[in-house]
């Protein structure tokens, strides 16, 4: 989530420059003309491709991963919306487009579950749950996000007592490394089965998702504008809420806007209008609109320790990295049981730094990341890091037990990257 760069912390987004973007994205295309190529969003993640498949079924998937696994050292990514940030995708032979498998499967009303299409971009759940009387458990602030993307990285909202979205994942199915189709849960895998929750798209292409829903909810938001000091002051008190809070630290102003939804019966208020101030249906508040390109790092550090790790960062901008105009963004988090969720048997909050995509992040990135590391902080796997596979093996302790287990789904190592591949454990065939 982004709060506008340099505004007031209640005039929501910054001035979106669209002639800035057509120029840059006319220059990609330029570079890439006449070769398949695959970009993220901002366009900062690119890579030129053999291959760029978009498959319509099940079956055509196997068929691409059977005839790719048969030939040594070819590799293939599924590509999503394309909202990551981190090489998850770039550094493959081919990439694998799903968005043709998008879609609510079936629901269970009584069970308050859904089958759903791993291609199928959250947004498109909303209304489809709301008019079954259902809704998702949690959610991050975009939307854009296909399914199984967002659960494969750990995609996350707000709230001490909500876990992240792939805590609520029931069952999956899925195609290995040698094109089988294999159906997933704690009733086959037993506790392995945590390890393909927050899977990276390394066990398997995810073509369907079963997921744990709740009944269908209004949100009312309302913010208010506190300095950087007054956010410090009662930072504990306001994560310990129990509330879905969070706040966007503004480093021009020392200024923050901090925004709280509860759960409310008033019927909701439209139109829905940009968020400081809404009262809706939980799918109509909890996403809004991001237009302006930008890239993240996000890091999660222990509960205890996030305003301590917070009034560094702060530290950091007010008096090293004076330019930087986007904002920090607070969140809490619930723990959970996935090997490799930010939120692994710890409660969490995550810190998220943000840059415009025309400038260069890099120093600025890792002077904060050596502050999250120094917290024991976790990476977002969707968002900009640096870290190598010493550093995951520190900071995740089923670490070489999810390499152990993904190379029995992908014995070739087919679902691999160069970003992966630089970071697989020594241990590991």
């Amino acid at each position: 989530m982004v709060v506008g760069a340099g505004l007031d912390p209640r005039q929501g987004l910054y001035q979106y420059r669209a002639k800035a973007m057509r120029i840059a994205g006319n220059e990609r295309k330029r570079e890439h003309k006449g070769m398949p190529h695959w970009q993220n969003w901002s366009g900062k993640q690119r890579s030129k491709v053999d291959a760029i498949h978009f498959a319509r079924s099940v079956d055509d998937i196997a068929a691409v991963v059977t005839q790719l696994s048969e030939t040594p050292g070819k590799r293939l990514r599924v590509a999503g919306a394309g909202h990551s940030h981190a090489p998850l995708v770039v550094g493959a032979d081919q990439v694998l487009d799903i968005s043709g498998l998008s879609g609510v499967i079936a629901t269970d009303v009584a069970h308050q579950r859904a089958k759903i299409w791993g291609g199928t971009p959250i947004y498109m759940l909303g209304r489809t749950l709301h008019d079954q009387g259902l809704a998702l458990r949690n959610q991050g602030d975009i939307d854009r996000q296909f399914l199984a993307g967002a659960c494969a990285t750990g995609t996350h909202g707000s709230g001490s007592q909500l876990q992240n979205l792939s805590a609520s994942i029931e069952s999956m199915t899925l195609v290995d490394g040698v094109g089988q189709v294999r159906a997933c849960s704690k009733a086959t895998l037993g506790d392995d089965f945590e390890a393909l929750k927050v899977g990276l798209g390394a066990f398997g292409v995810v073509t369907e998702i079963e997921i744990n829903l709740r009944p269908a909810f209004k949100l009312r938001e309302q913010s208010n504008a506190l300095s950087g000091a007054e956010v410090l002051e009662n930072l504990e008190a306001l994560q310990a809420g129990g509330a879905r809070f969070e706040f966007f630290w503004q480093p021009r102003k020392d200024a923050a806007l901090v925004k709280t939804l509860q759960e409310t019966s008033d019927p909701p208020a439209y139109p829905i209008g940009e968020e400081g101030e809404r009262c809706g249906w939980n799918f109509e508040v909890l996403p809004n609109h991001r237009p302006h390109l930008h890239t993240e790092m996000e890091y999660s550090v222990a509960a205890e320790d996030g305003p301590k790790c917070f009034a560094e960062i702060r530290d950091l901008l007010l008096h090293r990295f004076t330019d930087v105009q986007w904002p920090v963004e607070y969140r809490t988090l619930a723990r959970d049981d996935s090997w490799l969720s930010n939120a692994f048997e710890r409660e969490t909050v995550t810190i998220s730094v943000h840059e415009d995509v025309r400038n260069d992040e890099r120093g600025y990135y890792e002077a904060c990341e050596a502050i999250f590391k120094k917290y024991q902080g976790r990476p977002h796997w969707g968002k900009v890091h640096y870290g190598q596979g010493a550093d995951f093996l520190a900071q995740y302790p089923r670490w070489l037990d999810w390499w152990r287990l993904r190379d029995t789904f992908d014995p070739s190592g087919c679902f691999l990257n160069d970003f992966l591949t630089s970071v697989r454990p020594p241990q590991a065939p």
